[in-house]
């Protein structure tokens, strides 16, 4: 129990903040490209309340937990009117890769915040390194998970708005289904294992391998001491 509270307490604040300044990040810049639909919602607020997604910030890092994998979620999604942009179709991508875009500098900065480990002593020093060593994580997962080139993920987004519209439009008309897909990619393999014991996670699978990359370069260019 004090090691998952201790765990809790490293944790909430690197992840609550990977979360919630991704979805702020979408907002902004679609305000910033003709679309204030976020802002008239009063979306545009660090207030984590206001982003709670009862699957994507509470059941899908339950079930990748209890699956043994890095927990990482996403925040309710910030409404965007792309009909409001001033070029849909290229505005989309800058829309979509903003929350990404800022989990790589908050990886970064955590990264950077590290540092100051060096003046620590105790078990500050150990609470405050495992803290950006999970600001890290958790920033690179939620980033890599959203560029998976799948509607509604950033990564869909992203490709629909890159794409010649012949092959934009059908990637697009997916997007209703995504979470469904996504649900299931992350739940099914999770049942199947424990039921016959093995350890196979597809999603994971695809994505770890640029996880461990990017986690790896910013430990070694940022981290100092």
């Amino acid at each position: 129990m004090n090691e998952t509270l201790y765990m809790i307490s490293a944790a909430i604040i690197p992840v609550v903040l990977a979360i919630t300044v991704h979805e702020v990040a979408h907002g902004y810049v679609a305000r910033q490209h003709g679309d204030d639909t976020a802002a008239r919602a009063g979306r545009l607020t660090l207030n984590p309340l206001k982003h709670v997604d009862p699957f994507g910030t509470v059941l899908l890092p339950g079930i990748l937990l209890l699956a043994g994998l890095p927990p990482f979620g996403f925040a309710k999604p910030v409404p965007v009117n792309f009909l409001n942009l001033e070029n849909p179709k290229r505005d989309m991508v800058w829309v979509a890769a903003a929350g990404p875009a800022v989990n790589l500098f908050m990886a970064i900065g955590w990264a950077i915040l590290s540092n100051l480990g060096a003046f620590m002593s105790g078990g500050i020093q150990i609470w405050f390194a495992d803290m950006a060593q999970i600001g890290i994580a958790a920033n690179v997962v939620l980033m890599v998970f959203n560029m998976i080139p799948l509607p509604p993920l950033d990564g869909g987004r992203v490709a629909v708005g890159l794409l010649p519209v012949t092959l934009a439009r059908p990637l697009a008309s997916v997007e209703r289904y995504g979470l469904f897909i996504i649900f299931g990619l992350l739940l099914v393999p999770s049942l199947i294992n424990e039921a016959f014991g093995t350890n196979f996670h597809p999603v994971w699978a695809i994505i770890q391998p640029v996880v461990k990359f990017l986690y790896s370069a910013i430990d070694k260019v940022f981290l100092f001491v």
